[in-house]
């Protein structure tokens, strides 16, 4: 005879809520828009100003960023190029968790390479994964370098640093392209905004 106290041992799938029923609680679609872009290109404040505009229209979003992640669930890792893939794949992970959960999750995330990013799409899937591009010019970024990183990369402090001593790949086909050369912060998130209601059931301005 069976001992029914085994019953909690093993999970019950069948039994777990299914993205769906979270999806209808929140009254959104769960997503991942991963913007990538070279350090200085304004993919956190971006960021940042999305996370208000769409809690302030009733969404629940998620910022995944280096402040939260750097100094969390990523505490142990260093710079080495093993340490940033894996830092990134974590990235993703989380992401993904989020996201089946009916969250809108913004990652802001150099993720320099073609290959760093299609890790996130194979973790992540295709279909939540939609890659954001901010399209600086290194020479604005430079500009901006309100840390200093730029300034200490090219005096040799800081080694393999993207755009200085490593390359960074551009996307080619981005599901959006933000050119923030000419434009605000606000407009940049506006834009990243009306593309992300897009996708939306309904939107909750109405």
């Amino acid at each position: 005879m069976s001992d029914p106290g085994k019953r909690h041992i093993y999970p019950i799938f069948g039994d777990i809520l299914g993205r769906a029923e979270k999806e209808d609680l929140l009254e959104q679609k769960g997503g991942v828009f991963w913007l990538t872009g070279l350090s200085g290109s304004g993919k956190s404040t971006i960021a940042a100003a999305v996370e208000r505009q769409l809690h302030q229209r009733g969404y629940f979003v998620k910022l995944l960023d280096g402040d939260n992640i750097r100094f969390g669930i990523n505490a142990d890792l260093g710079f080495s190029p093993e340490d940033r893939v894996e830092n990134i794949r974590r990235v993703a992970e989380v992401a993904k968790l989020f996201a089946q959960t009916g969250i809108i999750v913004l990652s802001s995330f150099i993720s320099p390479t073609k290959a760093i990013r299609e890790m996130a799409v194979k973790i992540i899937g295709q279909e939540d994964f939609h890659e954001i591009f901010v399209d600086t010019p290194l020479e604005i970024c430079e500009q901006r370098d309100v840390k200093g990183l730029y300034q200490k990369a090219r005096a040799g402090l800081i080694p393999d640093f993207t755009g200085i001593h490593q390359p960074f790949e551009s996307p080619e086909k981005p599901a959006l392209a933000l050119k923030t050369a000419d434009k605000t912060v606000d407009e940049s998130a506006e834009e990243l905004v009306r593309y992300i209601l897009s996708l939306q059931p309904d939107s909750k301005d109405n």
